[in-house]
């Protein structure tokens, strides 16, 4: 009989392998994400400029469709990708303006009622208003140094933004080229299996976009329509900001949601701000009951708990930028996973109508 000479047994040894796989995995994924945050001056403009890619190629399709030259057609989708983007910005903000005044009026009205009920000690705005010009001189030079860092960072974006719209103007002309350079990297059939995984995250992100957009203006549409019944001031102000937070699933309409009724509450009292309660709740019934399923149905699904993590897990390596990005992101990543699943799971090779693979 031979005698056992292994120090483990073999339960344990496999535990010991898929950790080593684990750390393996980890490791490799925080140098990736090291290394995007460290350059993220060239990473975020390729991302940005993907997501254009994957919202506005359509256009870019038709009009080659319509026998428009290539690059001209790459040019004219650019273009138009400038007036969509600087249009609803000019919306947002233009909106947001207006209407601020209101808001805010409202807010510290809502504070001064607290002060009142619940004594000074809360909040005294009047307090903070009379100490305005200590609180400047005493941070004065911090602030001069906050506005030349701001100037900076504001140049940086200015950077990105220029670089993101020539890398989407060389996506939408150069994809073919793209699609064989990307298959040409892999030897032998690996290639094709490449190519294949590619064009599954596109469409996942593709989809993500588009019925993320289409869903933001049903959402602020309707919440508009409603606080403006309601007369609730600031109401196109916050159906923009509806607009701009349903860009970051779940989290962002909860707190677009949020401070609409909290501006109800202050201004137009108790009734009001359960009317626009239940305007709010209404809307995300009708979003996630009928649009979702509707406009989203042939994209990657997530979890509500896998967007939430991947919300915080962006917030805490990018910021604001880290939430707008994360969940496209975990969309393509599902994409690749659906694919790969697909390919060499046990339920053989599944068809895609977006990637027609």
């Amino acid at each position: 009989m031979k005698p056992d000479t292994e120090l483990l047994p073999r339960s344990a040894r496999r535990v010991a392998a898929w950790c080593a796989v684990a750390l393996l995995v980890t490791g490799v994924a925080w140098v990736g994400i090291w290394l995007c945050v460290e350059l993220r001056t060239a990473v975020v403009p390729v991302l940005l400029a993907l997501l254009g890619t994957a919202l506005l190629r359509p256009v870019y399709l038709a009009l080659r469709k319509a026998k428009v030259q290539q690059s001209l057609a790459a040019g004219l989708t650019c273009a138009l990708i400038l007036v969509v983007v600087g249009g609803a910005g000019y919306i947002v903000v233009a909106a947001l303006i207006d209407t601020g005044d209101q808001i805010i009026a409202s807010v510290k009205q809502a504070a001064r009622d607290l002060s009142d009920k619940f004594g000074t000690g809360v909040l005294d705005l009047d307090h903070l208003a009379d100490n305005a010009q200590d609180l400047i001189k005493k941070y004065g030079g911090s602030a001069a140094s906050g506005v030349i860092s701001g100037l900076s960072v504001a140049g940086e974006i200015a950077a990105m933004a220029v670089l993101a719209l020539l890398l989407c103007f060389f996506f939408l002309r150069d994809a073919g080229r793209f699609r064989v350079a990307l298959r040409q990297a892999a030897p032998g059939s690996a290639g094709e299996t490449l190519e294949a995984i590619a064009r599954r995250a596109f469409a996942a992100v593709s989809g993500f976009m588009r019925g993320t957009t289409l869903i933001a203006l049903i959402d602020a549409f309707c919440i508009g329509i409603g606080l403006l019944i309601l007369q609730v001031p600031g109401a196109v102000g916050l159906a923009a900001l509806v607009f701009v937070g349903a860009y970051i699933p779940y989290l962002g309409a909860f707190i677009s949601g949020a401070v609409a009724i909290l501006v109800a509450l202050a201004d137009r009292g108790f009734v009001i701000a359960l009317w626009a309660l239940g305007v709010v709740l209404a809307v995300q019934v009708l979003e996630g009951h009928v649009l979702q399923p509707m406009i989203q149905s042939r994209t990657v699904q997530m979890h509500p708990a896998v967007v939430l993590l991947a919300i915080t897990s962006g917030a805490s390596v990018a910021g604001i930028l880290g939430m707008l990005l994360a969940v496209p992101l975990t969309a393509a990543a599902f994409g690749i996973l659906s694919e790969l699943r697909g390919r060499y799971g046990s339920g053989g090779v599944t068809v895609s109508r977006e990637t027609g693979v």
